[in-house]
């Protein structure tokens, strides 16, 4: 076969890089239970600029419904509070001295419903995606053919190729959808 400028991995590292940005987007989502990267999106006023909370002070997850925050500097600590108490997750931050201790409250049923329709929409976002990496493929394979770069042939081959791809990245994604709605969706 000769040389080729399409690249049928650097298609498939572009579905997955959409796929993991889903991942990442589902890391967010409250699902009742402590998760360190609940934490992430967090942004402290600290120090005249807007710093991510992991660079103020440690998270963890010292049992299953409460996340501490180990703030390394006394000055900042009520910047911390706020912060989390303003972000929008539904928590209500404790102060300890330098630990802020964040309970994680049960998720009632309406909420549950939100937060996997959410999850739907960031999984359709993925989706259209993978499907717009897929359309550059079949645009970037039709321009070789017409410029004589492929045979009509491996047009044919490489789309089925791009096609199969795009497939297994779209059933990826409902997988993770699946597995993060029954995660949500746990009492």
């Amino acid at each position: 076969m000769p040389n080729t400028p399409f690249n049928l991995d650097d298609i498939k590292k572009r579905m997955d890089g959409a796929l993991a940005a889903l991942k990442t987007e589902y890391t967010g989502l409250r699902t009742g239970r402590a998760n360190i990267h609940l934490l992430d999106p967090i942004h402290v006023d600290a120090y005249g600029a807007s710093t991510p909370l992991n660079q103020v002070g440690a998270v963890s997850a010292p049992e299953p419904r409460m996340l501490a925050v180990q703030v390394w500097d006394k000055g900042v600590v009520n910047a911390v509070e706020k912060a989390i108490r303003n972000a929008g997750l539904g928590v209500n931050p404790i102060v300890d001295g330098q630990t802020i201790r964040v309970p994680i409250p049960p998720l009632n049923e309406e909420r549950r419903r939100e937060l996997a329709k959410l999850a739907g929409k960031y999984a359709e976002a993925a989706r259209v995606a993978v499907r717009n990496v897929r359309r550059d493929g079949m645009e970037h394979l039709k321009r070789l053919e017409k410029d004589g770069d492929i045979s009509q042939d491996q047009h044919k081959k490489f789309s089925e190729q791009v096609q199969q791809a795009t497939d297994q990245f779209v059933k990826s994604v409902d997988q993770t959808l699946a597995s993060k709605e029954e995660e949500i969706m746990q009492v």
